[in-house]
């Protein structure tokens, strides 16, 4: 059964790269645009839901395609309430198989990428008892790199359902705001639009700017507890 569910995992995740691969520049210019994804996406029909689910797995799986325009559009689309079932289901969904590749498949390449410099923060962490407490914050605080973590998670000896109630709390927050933007935008709710928005940008500024010292304290902290 471990075999078989090592060629599942292993055959999604390459058949991702590979889609993305193939299509990317259809799939970026598609991204430009609110009302051009809209189109495509209901221009589809009833997969219109399966396909902004896939689009949403796909964002998870590769991180270079931006989260935000598609959380955004799943709003703008369907909705806050639709929307964010759809957008929250995609994330899930990718999140399994980002966790599960690396657990079964990947983990000698995720293990490789981690000894890199720009990494070793989030290696150390992974040691750490604390590991649950790190994975929420870091999934909570806009700015911070989350699909890497997604995949490194895999290393550990987390359980799954832990992993994946600490990633949909965390994240919550934040893909409800990206979807409201973008179902207030539709019924041009300008000043809701705004508020939400302006609240977005200075807490994903202020992760970036803070997200350093924030991995510093965070690496001490785990540090003093190993020392302990």
């Amino acid at each position: 059964m471990q075999r078989f569910n090592k060629i599942i995992i292993a055959s999604l995740g390459l058949l991702m790269m590979v889609l993305f691969i193939r299509y990317s520049p259809e799939i970026l210019k598609l991204m430009v645009s609110l009302d051009s994804f809209r189109d495509y996406i209901l221009s589809t029909g009833k997969l219109g839901p399966v396909m902004l689910i896939f689009f949403q797995v796909l964002q998870t799986v590769i991180a270079p395609i931006p989260g935000e325009v598609i959380q955004i559009a799943g709003g703008y689309i369907y909705g806050t309430y639709v929307g964010m079932l759809f957008i929250t289901a995609g994330m899930l969904l990718g999140a399994i198989i980002a966790f599960y590749f690396t657990r079964f498949v990947g983990g000698a390449f995720i293990e490789n990428l981690l000894k890199k410099n720009k990494f070793q923060w989030m290696a150390g962490m992974m040691e750490t008892k604390k590991f649950s407490i790190f994975l929420f914050i870091i999934f909570i605080i806009p700015g911070i790199p989350k699909d890497l973590f997604i995949y490194a998670a895999g290393l550990t000896t987390i359980k799954p359902l832990k992993f994946f109630s600490i990633l949909i709390i965390a994240r919550f927050p934040w893909l409800l705001a990206s979807v409201s933007i973008g179902s207030n935008i539709y019924h041009k709710n300008y000043v809701s639009t705004a508020i939400i928005s302006g609240v977005s940008v200075l807490a994903f500024a202020l992760g970036l700017i803070y997200k350093d010292k924030l991995t510093n304290k965070l690496s001490l902290f785990k540090k003093s507890n190993s020392g302990s």
